[in-house]
């Protein structure tokens, strides 16, 4: 998460701007507070009203616009931002810069500033590989100047090649691993385990009693931790994902199984992180062979599975226990319930009928709730960066806690 950081967006024109857009949303999701400075030529393509509604301060685009009379704009935001961007860049203003031309007022701003500045640049192929166009990036990088480099792909031009603007969630993942510099790996040195996917409870050697989790959620929370520097013990109920790298995977199928799993690593684990959906009940009598069909209907008596979650919340000495809900009301008072009750230090909670939120989503839509009763929102995002930016936000309200372990 970025809370408190300034980030000054300079666009410039070109079809990439309706990435810009989308940028401006995702900083403004994450914390941050976002100014827009808009070329003229950005403004062919989006008006200033949209930038202005998704990042909710004034948009800049005259140097001779004083919007505030007791400053003086341009020099105001130079020394305002944290981090400047430059997203597109065109060729033009890659050349202006590296000239020393200040003649609008993206680029008087850029000169005035002394705070870091990355260029994120959007143009045709032959424009990115002309030898001007290299010239000029090579004179701002001897200068100072960080570039994220633009994709491959199909252009708006018709060319294949590279030249697309990075995506939004790649430059605000940057972002956010420039303001966590002071310890890139702030879990480093630390054992984490994170449950994940669902668990299955057999009947009959065909048949079982089970949910609808993707193991979605857990996995992206694994992978996490893991680029953050944890050891990673992924317990994974069965799913049909690919098993990531870098991180151990333990394959279980029961409840039972993932109980004793989690318990073989729990004493010495820093992190718990209880992503899976575990069932709450199990077949009382399993059949050793397959039932067969009768007239009428048939009767199958559950009983109740261990509650996980509840028993590390008893056991826990100094492990940090980061539980999950999936509810269909009132998701945030559930959460909050459960986290008395079951001992928790967080809840990530979630109301499954949200339509961008749920099993087997590509994105998610999730409260974080604290033991010290603070509230979270994450809008919709896809769930590997909501993974991470979960995690960030629970070490940077840890980070004391996480240290001295």
């Amino acid at each position: 998460m970025l809370p408190t950081k300034k980030i000054l967006l300079c666009v410039t024109g070109g079809i990439a701007v309706y990435k810009a857009v989308a940028l401006v949303s995702k900083l403004a999701q994450s914390g941050a507070e976002v100014r827009v400075i808009m070329t003229k030529s950005a403004m062919e393509f989006v008006t200033p009203l949209t930038f202005q509604a998704m990042s909710r301060n004034d948009v800049y685009f005259d140097t001779f616009d004083e919007k505030d009379s007791r400053v003086i704009a341009h020099i105001d935001l130079a020394d305002w931002a944290d981090l400047i961007v430059v997203a597109p860049a065109t060729a033009n203003v890659i050349g202006k810069l590296a000239n020393g031309i200040a003649d609008d007022m993206v680029t008087t701003t850029l000169l005035a500033t002394t705070t870091e500045v990355w260029i994120a640049p959007a143009m045709n192929v032959h424009m990115y590989e002309n030898k001007a166009v290299i010239r000029n990036i090579a004179a701002l990088h001897e200068d100072g100047y960080r570039f994220i480099e633009p994709s491959e792909g199909f252009l708006a031009c018709g060319y294949v090649g590279k030249g697309r603007l990075e995506e939004p969630e790649k430059i605000v993942q940057l972002i956010m691993d420039r303001f966590f510099s002071v310890k890139q790996l702030p879990l480093e040195g630390k054992k984490v385990i994170v449950t994940a996917g669902p668990t299955r409870e057999r009947i009959d050697p065909v048949r079982y009693v089970s949910n609808f989790s993707s193991g979605k959620m857990g996995y992206a929370m694994a992978e996490a931790a893991t680029s953050l520097g944890a050891e990673t013990i992924l317990i994974s109920g069965p799913v049909g994902l690919d098993k990531p790298s870098g991180l151990t995977v333990i394959d279980v199928e029961s409840a039972a199984d993932m109980y004793e799993a989690v318990l073989a690593h729990f004493d010495d684990a820093d992190i718990i992180i209880k992503s899976a959906a575990v069932a709450d009940y199990r077949p009382k009598e399993i059949h050793p062979q397959k039932m067969k069909k009768q007239t009428g209907d048939s009767v199958i008596e559950l009983e109740r599975t261990t509650d996980i979650l509840k028993t590390l919340g008893e056991k826990k000495t100094h492990q940090l226990l980061i539980g999950f809900a999936a509810e269909t009301t009132n998701a945030v008072g559930y959460g909050a319930g459960k986290i008395e009750k079951k001992n928790l230090d967080y809840i990530i909670v979630n109301d499954v009928m949200d339509p961008d939120a749920g099993f087997g989503k590509e994105t998610n839509v999730v409260t974080l709730l604290s033991k010290n009763g603070t509230h979270q929102p994450f809008h919709a995002m896809p769930k590997k960066e909501l993974a991470f930016m979960l995690l960030k936000s629970i070490i940077q309200e840890e980070s004391e806690r996480i240290n001295d372990r």
